[in-house]
């Protein structure tokens, strides 16, 4: 015999609470054993009245009675919905559990648990509704105890994380999980302690050195709450958080003008700067872009870049991006001249210089007239073409095309309106990017300009030599080299340094080649020499000053050597510069103690200079700080580096240039970079023959029949008559004017060199003579008959030296 309970209460509570609903139990006799107040209330039967009660005394349903029966044979439990009568007469639907229960002696009994089951549906109905929001909704939601463990999580939060945690992987950085979790901790605890509701919005900003087109900003709305038992008991924390990220479209396009302000113009490269304009639209905003620059505008970037047989009008693809890696709706290449149907967009556009956006079908007419076009287009299925002019300043500059054909949406305001900011900015950035260029080509143009165009050959050493200007970005800086030819057959190899980049710092660079070439020809010591360049530096220095009205910094280090074949000497100087280095062919590579003057332009200070004994053979090799102070690695290992090329001094020169710019330097150096690299060589002993001179006038006939002989055995005797009339009057010279050891020098070069010297500070000065004058004509007679002449000061006293060239075949 079963009993059946009554409805509970209203309260949200599951209606088969034990507590609340009707609860029944029967015996093996089908009698009722108990009955519940539950039950009581229910059906309203008073437990005197049912208990030890047949159960067919209390119900009215033949089912539930059929049912009952059936429980009892088959000992099986059963739930359901039927209709039991009340003790008032009318008919009550109930949902109904049934279990068998087996009581002493083996005799089977039944509990039976009951509710009114209009309760039971509303409760199931409110219960399905919270499993789908837990289990099924994209609100994301958590529960956290008391510490702040996480406790039970459903699919959709776990699914943002895997979503946040993949896109940080793809951008090749972990997810800061320690920032995450403290910021969940922050607010979880304040939920905790005051009780109350805290709201949250966070932003995860974009990953820049992703490629733009899968950069996006993540934007989280995290609310937490306390979650309490019935008794009002705080249980934990509920975690409730909602993904916005493409919610808003305000949002994202503004989102992305940022970024493409960060993006864009990065460089003052003007084909990077176009790329970066197609990685930003490509696929946030289009399928799509190409963009077209005319030839003017490269031609102003560029000098060299040839548009003769283009045209300035000519436009010319600078870059162009696709969703499809292998750009199917690409018809010109990179490079080429793009020619557009005379009433396509482009043209239109190019013509009025206001966006144009239409629809494409096969029927447009503009594309019928390109066979080409039309069969990509149409093939890939564009619908909608976007003509968006390059316009900054007032110049037209180029053209970007847009497609879409993957994107289902066409082409709106909204879209022309982002366009055409995203392209007002990158127009801006290709402009100073193209005025960069130029004003860069001309300081280079300049610069280069100023180095040696060609370095003189030369017996006393074999030189090769390498100018890297620097990237776009630092510009054209004021390195300079010189190889210049000095008396006595020595050579001045110089390597210098301007500090600064431009220009300025181009035009000072000449102005200090000049320079220190002007003091080479005064055959100045190379301390001496730096002395004078570090005066000039200061009055630069004090020029800039007065005519900027401000503070600027003029200044420079130098290397100055001077070479002599006949000594087998280099002599070095430096101001502020780094040592040279010397590869000798028996020893390892050198870098000689030479003392570390101060950069020219300080003023004041003194320069020494040290002498070094080199073999026939060695390398010099004088260079700038950004050959060994690259932005990579540390000056010690770019010294060893340049050791190691110069390790083999025996190879050519120009593949030892080569290795030291592979092994040396990066790809894009951020400083300019010079050096020059010489091979000494010596002059035979028989090429060189000196005597000793008495002060005896009766010794010029013998210095003169010396030289003859000497001359008849180099083979010059053509030369003989004009040596002789440059000794005997050079020697005389000295004999009457000077005092001290007199001494004759001839060297047998390039050029027959002829070399008096004497005791005397005393330097002679070419004049013309007055018709009534009794002398003063030997000194023009000798700059008649020479090639060059010139003096220099030694030690002790003087050398008065002259050049003649040789005849052809000596």
């Amino acid at each position: 015999m079963g009993v059946i309970g009554a409805l509970g209460s209203a309260d949200p509570a599951d209606p088969f609470d034990i507590g609340s609903a009707a609860v029944v139990i029967t015996d093996a006799r089908k009698q009722i054993a108990y009955w519940s107040p539950g039950a009581e209330s229910l059906l309203g039967h008073a437990s005197r009245d049912a208990v030890g009660h047949p159960v067919e005394s209390v119900l009215a349903d033949r089912n539930l009675i059929t049912a009952v029966s059936r429980l009892r044979r088959t000992g099986h439990g059963w739930n359901g919905v039927l209709a039991a009568r009340h003790r008032a007469g009318h008919l009550v639907e109930v949902a109904v559990r049934v279990c068998p229960l087996v009581a002493v002696g083996g005799h089977h009994a039944w509990l039976v648990v009951a509710c009114d089951a209009r309760e039971q549906a509303e409760y199931e109905f409110h219960d399905a509704v919270a499993r789908s929001l837990l289990e099924r909704s994209p609100i994301g939601i958590a529960v956290l105890d008391t510490q702040l463990h996480r406790k039970w999580a459903n699919r959709a939060l776990a699914d943002m994380e895997a979503y946040g945690a993949a896109e940080d992987d793809e951008c090749g950085a972990a997810a800061d999980t320690a920032e995450s979790s403290s910021l969940v901790s922050r607010y979880a605890k304040r939920a905790l302690v005051t009780g109350r509701p805290q709201v949250t919005l966070e932003h995860s900003p974009p990953h820049h050195h992703m490629p733009h087109s899968r950069t996006r900003r993540r934007v989280e709305l995290r609310t937490f709450f306390p979650v309490r038992n019935p008794a009002g008991e705080t249980l934990g924390i509920c975690l409730v958080a909602v993904h916005a990220t493409g919610q808003d479209s305000a949002r994202d396009r503004l989102a992305l003008l940022n970024e493409a302000s960060e993006h864009i113009g990065t460089t003052l490269d003007l084909g990077r700067t176009v790329g970066e304009l197609a990685e930003v639209m490509v696929p946030r905003v289009a399928d799509f872009v190409a963009i077209d620059l005319l030839d003017a505008v490269r031609a102003t970037a560029d000098p060299s870049f040839d548009s003769a047989h283009g045209g300035e009008e000519t436009l010319r693809r600078a870059a162009h991006l696709s969703i499809q890696e292998d750009h199917p709706e690409v018809v010109i290449e990179i490079g080429v001249p793009t020619h557009y149907p005379p009433r396509s967009p482009q043209e239109r556009s190019l013509a009025t210089g206001k966006p144009i956006c239409e629809v494409v079908d096969p029927a447009t007419s503009w594309v019928l007239d390109d066979p080409v076009r039309w069969n990509r287009l149409i093939r890939l299925g564009v619908h909608t073409h976007l003509v968006v002019p390059l316009r900054a300043r007032d110049i037209t500059m180029g053209m970007v095309t847009l497609l879409r054909w993957k994107n289902p949406d066409p082409f709106d305001e909204d879209d022309l309106l982002l366009v055409e900011e995203l392209v007002a900015r990158a127009a801006v950035c290709v402009d100073n990017a193209r005025r960069f260029a130029r004003e860069r080509q001309a300081a280079l143009t300049l610069q280069t300009s100023l180095l040696p165009p060609d370095l003189p050959e030369l017996n006393a050493v074999e030189v090769a030599y390498r100018y890297l200007p620097a990237d776009i970005e630092s510009g054209v800086g004021g390195d300079w080299f010189d190889v210049i030819p000095l008396s006595g057959a020595r050579v001045a190899l110089v390597v210098g340094d301007v500090v600064g980049h431009g220009l300025h710092a181009a035009a000072s660079m000449g102005r200090l080649r000049a320079a220190v070439q002007t003091l080479a020809d005064l055959d100045l010591p190379p301390d001496e020499l730096l002395t004078h360049v570090d005066d000039l530096v200061v009055r630069l220095s004090e020029e800039a000053e007065a005519a900027t009205e401000g503070p600027t910094v003029v200044g420079a280090t130098c290397v100055y050597a001077i070479y002599d074949p006949v000594a087998r000497t280099i002599v070095v100087a430096r101001a502020g510069h780094p040592s040279p280095a010397i590869a000798h062919l028996t020893e390892p590579v050198e870098f000689p103690d030479i003392p570390a003057g101060p950069p020219l332009g300080l003023g004041g200070l003194p320069f020494e200079s040290a002498e070094i004994a080199v073999e026939e053979g060695s390398i010099i090799a004088l260079y700038t700080d950004g050959l060994i102070e690259a932005s990579d690695r540390d000056v010690d290992v770019g010294m060893e580096r340049l050791c190691f090329t110069l390790a083999h001094p025996d190879r050519p020169l120009e593949e030892i240039c080569d290795i030291m710019v592979r092994t040396l330097l990066p790809d894009r150096p951020r400083d300019d970079v010079a050096f020059l690299i010489a091979r000494t060589h010596t002059l035979s002993p028989d090429r060189v023959v000196s005597w000793d001179v008495p002060a005896d006038p009766s010794a010029v006939h013998v210095v003169r029949n010396d030289v003859d002989r000497q001359l008849s055995l180099w083979g010059l005797d053509d030369l003989a008559f004009t040596t002789e009339l440059i000794v005997s009057e050079l020697v005389t010279n000295a004999i009457r004017h000077a005092y001290g050891p007199i001494s004759l020098r001839l060297i047998h070069e390039r050029a027959l060199i002829c070399e008096v010297s004497d005791a005397s500070n005393t330097s002679p000065h070419l004049r013309r003579a007055a018709s009534t004058d009794e002398g003063g004509r030997g000194l023009f007679l000798v700059a008649q008959l020479a090639q060059r002449w010139g003096t220099r000061r030694g030690a002790a006293g003087k050398t008065i030296w002259t050049e003649q060239q040789l005849p052809d075949g000596a």
